[in-house]
C-alpha cells in the first residue's frame, strides 16, 4: 500500500512512524527525503529570513522554483497514495494534505499520541487514535489480510493521564 505520511519538521515521532510502516511492506512517502539522496522542502532553502516575510513574500515565495519542485514531489505523492496518516502535532501543510487525502475519498488516519485541542473535523477521517498499532492493523485489514489475524504489531504504551 502506497501511504503519505504528513506531519511536521518539528515532529519527532514522524521518522520512526515511516520506518514502522515500511518495515510492514509499505511503499511510504516521506516529505524529508522524498526520494533517496533528496532532501525535502525547507522555506529556509529560498530564504534564510522566512520567518519575517509579509504575506505578499509568502504568496510570492509560492512561485520560486525550489517551493515548486518541493509542492509537486509532496503533490504528485499525494494523489497516488492509497492512505494518508497524519502523525500529531502538525500544522497547517499536513492539515492541507490529510483533507485533501479525505477529499479525495483515501483511508485517512490521525495519530494523537498526546494532549491536544479536539477537533471535529477528524470526524471525516477513516481512523482517529492514540496507539500506532491500531493503524497498522487497519492498515493490514484494508491490504485484504482479513482482520488482524496473525499481525500482531508492537503496543506502545503510553501514560494513563494521556487516555484520560
Amino acid at each position: 500500500m502506497r501511504i503519505y505520511v504528513a506531519s511536521s519538521w518539528r515532529n519527532t515521532r514522524q521518522p520512526s512512524v515511516v520506518k514502522m510502516l515500511r518495515d510492514d511492506g509499505h511503499q511510504v512517502y516521506d516529505f524529508r527525503e522524498p526520494a533517496p539522496g533528496l532532501s525535502g522542502f525547507a522555506r529556509s532553502d529560498i530564504d534564510p529570513a522566512w520567518q519575517q516575510w509579509s504575506p505578499l513574500q509568502m504568496a510570492k515565495a509560492l512561485r520560486h522554483p525550489i517551493a515548486r519542485q518541493g509542492f509537486a514531489l509532496d503533490m504528485a505523492a499525494l494523489a497516488l497514495c492509497d492512505a494518508c496518516v497524519l502523525v500529531m502535532p502538525s500544522g497547517r501543510s499536513a492539515h492541507l494534505e490529510l483533507g485533501y487525502a479525505a477529499g479525495a475519498g483515501k483511508w485517512t488516519a490521525v495519530l494523537q499520541e498526546g494532549r491536544a485541542e479536539p477537533e471535529l473535523m477528524y470526524a471525516m477521517c477513516s481512523l482517529v487514535t492514540p496507539f500506532v498499532s491500531e493503524i497498522r492493523r487497519a492498515l493490514w485489514v484494508k491490504e485484504g489480510h482479513g482482520d488482524s489475524g496473525g499481525f500482531a504489531p508492537e503496543m506502545r504504551p503510553l501514560e494513563e493521564d494521556q487516555l484520560a
